[in-house]
């Protein structure tokens, strides 16, 4: 991805293809067989009699109410998504990367790592920045070594890049 591929708006959502596939395919499921047996077991519920007192039913009827939300937020997210190549081993920091970063005046033992990226995606417990977010926006296009100053709650943050790697994930 280039950077001038990134201005297509901010509610764009950068995905590689890996991403996306795996996105749909949950989609998919959630929609199929995971729907029906939300189905099923509410159905089951319901045949036990009193629904008011019946918790085996508002549990399932909960689980549909969650398995539904999802099923709206990934298809917005993939409507909105854009299909990128997992970005070079460059140094530039850029959606798809993993950055490793610290606050001026940390010490290197401090350093932090997140993915710029869609926050919807869940990268094995590793914190994901939009690139949206302030950070995001701050160094976006920056490379590894650079130090960028940027604004959160009117106050002036600094961070040292420490490096950028493509997400492998």
């Amino acid at each position: 991805m280039t950077q001038t591929d990134q201005t297509n708006g901010p509610n764009t959502i950068w995905l590689t293809q890996e991403a996306f596939d795996k996105l749909k395919a949950e989609l998919e499921h959630l929609k199929g067989a995971r729907r029906a047996e939300i189905v099923s077991e509410i159905s089951a519920a319901r045949d036990e009699g009193d629904l008011k007192e019946n918790g085996g039913y508002h549990a399932a009827r909960e689980e549909q109410g969650k398995n539904e939300a999802r099923i709206l937020q990934l298809e917005d997210m993939l409507r909105r998504a854009e299909i990128g190549e997992t970005p070079p081993d460059d140094g530039i920091v850029e959606p798809g990367m993993v950055v490793t970063y610290k606050f001026e005046g940390d010490d290197d033992d401090e350093a932090e790592s997140f993915l710029l990226g869609a926050r919807e995606i869940d990268p094995d417990g590793l914190t994901v920045y939009s690139p949206q977010s302030p950070l995001g926006q701050a160094i976006n296009g920056r490379s590894k070594g650079e130090t960028v100053t940027y604004e959160v709650n009117g106050r002036p943050q600094t961070v040292i890049i420490l490096d950028a790697k493509p997400y492998e994930g």
